[in-house]
């Protein structure tokens, strides 16, 4: 079999549809444009309306096909709003990416209650009522899903200065696993993706000079990480074909720097 064929059989996305949440990131996004690139409808989900707007014209500029939905990630009335309009819009929803996340570089006492809710509000409970919705329609029309939450290296081992976020993400690797094993029986499959260093918005607060030497110094590859390097990762979990064993674990894109020790 020719490689182009190949590569079309496993990866082909035609025909589908993915609901990106948090679509209007810079990591999400580029995850969002890669779906599209193999052929899946796209709805990016967010609360910048011109952000996502911008996204969508790249998506459109290179033949794709996509829209933005507003939502709360936080919301369940708006997650569940998100849910009905993708599916009234293109009639089928097949992969669900949960990437909505915030962050904070607050030293340890200094975290306060609203600050501490507010990040396990987005980065937790939203991932939590997403899967709760989107998971509820996915079994109940026995939709072989792809379910991709977007974890963290702080998830897998301790970061300095990120405490609360840590905290949130290790939940998210965790909830990924219990529903892996949940609903594997159904068809469903549940995995997390694990960005490295990735310079976003989220985390450009805590990135200063002698934070971005300690990384670089601790990723085996020299440097950061680059959004478009995510889309390889994300259409292997997201292809019922080429990833369809993959369930439960934690793919990891982050240069070599879990591999890196002394």
């Amino acid at each position: 079999m020719p490689a182009s064929d190949l590569i079309q059989r496993l990866f082909d996305l035609s025909g589908q549809v993915a609901v990106v949440i948090g679509g209007t990131g810079e990591l999400c996004g580029a995850m969002a444009e890669g779906l599209a690139g193999a052929g899946a409808k796209v709805v990016l989900a967010g609360r910048s309306e011109a952000k996502g707007a911008a996204r969508v014209a790249k998506i459109e500029a290179a033949g794709g096909e996509g829209c933005f939905v507003a939502v709360e990630a936080a919301s369940r009335a708006s997650l569940s709003g998100l849910r009905e309009e993708s599916l009234a819009r293109y009639g089928r929803i097949d992969i669900l990416v949960n990437g909505a996340g915030i962050n904070s570089a607050t030293p340890f006492f200094e975290i306060g209650d609203e600050e501490y809710e507010r990040i396990f509000e987005i980065n937790t409970a939203a991932v939590f009522k997403a899967c709760q919705i989107f998971g509820e329609y996915f079994v109940r029309e026995q939709v072989r899903a792809s379910i991709i939450n977007v974890g963290s290296m702080s998830g897998l081992q301790p970061l300095s200065r990120v405490f609360t976020y840590s905290m949130s993400k290790a939940a998210v690797h965790n909830l990924s696993r219990n529903l892996a094993r949940e609903w594997a029986p159904l068809g469903i499959r549940v995995n997390t993706l694990v960005p490295g260093f990735f310079p976003a918005e989220q985390n450009r607060q805590v990135l200063n000079p002698a934070r971005v030497e300690n990384i670089l110094r601790h990723t085996a590859a020299g440097r950061f990480g680059e959004p478009e390097e995510l889309i390889g990762a994300t259409l292997l979990l997201a292809s019922a074909k080429a990833g369809s064993f993959l369930n439960g674990v934690e793919m990891v894109v982050d240069g070599g720097y879990s591999a890196m020790t002394i």
